[in-house]
């Protein structure tokens, strides 16, 4: 059986993602439909090797008759036509924040919850993770499982496809200025990315946390367990894709580094990368276009009874975005959609 497809935001870093990750994976597709703003509909996007998809716009389309929405739009644009396309029949799987701490509305991992999927006919939306968010909890899932976390204290390494194609080209342009000795420019960061890191991702609550570092505690909370106490900080790296996190753990029974590295090693989504001697870590670089959450330099935390520290690396765009959105879309067509 196949099944007609609508992508919201096709023009963007994720919905061009979420194209190239449908080709790949032989999704079973039978009409396929490019869907952005008045800025970029007309325009053309790539659907596989020797598909070429025209864009059209938005605000004009006809949800009727499509079975799943694929939608990576802002949430703004997610908030008013999510619910519309979802009234239409189809089945939204939102990539923005908009839905994922709606009670109504399943956040999934389909590695960690997918029994959570059962939810989804409330509003007929499921919710994409924030895409560390994602990285972390297939990587936690096996440990908490085993030994039941109590806290997590990360800090987050973001590269800035995380913000959009424009801070890619701002870190391009910077990096290129500096060279040339030419005028840098601040546009997508109030501080220069380039040569830099940045203590900000999104706006700053009352409580000098930002929404990036809240969202990480609810969503870790929502997907894997609410007793977890969640601390983190996010910070924006010139690195164009992949997002890294230095994760440190406390359990509430025993684990042991060895036994840490065989639940990890066996668990779906990940590869183990630790080994002791030299350069047996990963780095985001070597993570992009790879699908798999990489876990290195696994160590045991003598600050605290049962402790852990990992360091995660992962492409963003791929298992952080596109790729979980697509296994979404996998496990409706094969367990729910008829």
């Amino acid at each position: 059986m196949s099944y007609n497809i609508a992508i919201v935001g096709a023009t963007g870093n994720v919905g061009r993602e979420i194209l190239a990750t449908l080709a790949e994976r032989d999704f079973p597709v039978k009409e396929i439909h490019a869907l952005a703003s008045d800025r970029t509909s007309g325009t053309q996007v790539s659907f596989g090797d020797d598909k070429i998809l025209k864009v059209q716009n938005l605000k004009e389309f006809d949800f009727k008759g499509i079975d799943i929405v694929l939608s990576s739009p802002g949430s703004k644009v997610s908030v008013e036509f999510a619910p519309i396309a979802a009234r239409a029949g189809a089945v939204v799987i939102d990539n923005t924040s908009e839905f994922r701490m709606n009670p109504d509305v399943p956040l999934i991992v389909p590695e960690v919850n997918p029994e959570a999927m059962i939810d989804y006919p409330k509003l007929n939306i499921i919710a994409n993770p924030n895409c560390t968010t994602i990285h972390r909890v297939v990587a936690l899932k096996p440990l908490h499982d085993f030994a039941k976390i109590k806290r997590i204290i990360v800090s987050t390494y973001q590269s800035v496809s995380g913000a959009g194609k424009d801070a890619m080209d701002e870190l391009f342009n910077q990096t290129k200025a500096i060279y040339t000795n030419a005028q840098l420019y601040k546009e997508s960061f109030k501080k220069q990315i380039a040569f830099n890191v940045i203590p900000q991702i999104d706006s700053f609550m009352q409580d000098g946390h930002t929404k990036e570092e809240w969202k990480q505690v609810v969503e870790t909370q929502k997907i894997l367990d609410p007793s977890i106490k969640v601390i983190s900080t996010c910070v924006r790296v010139p690195v164009f894709i992949g997002h890294a996190e230095a994760i440190t753990i406390e359990f509430e029974n025993p684990i042991s580094v060895n036994k840490a590295k065989s639940l990890l090693k066996n668990a779906p989504g990940i590869q183990m990368i630790d080994e002791t001697s030299e350069e047996e870590f990963i780095t985001p670089i070597e993570t992009a276009g790879e699908d798999f959450v990489f876990v290195s330099r696994i160590r045991q935390d003598p600050t605290v009874p049962h402790g852990l520290v990992l360091w995660i690396v992962a492409d963003n765009l791929r298992k952080g975005a596109a790729l979980n959105a697509v296994q979404i879309a996998e496990m409706l067509i094969k367990k729910y959609l008829k």
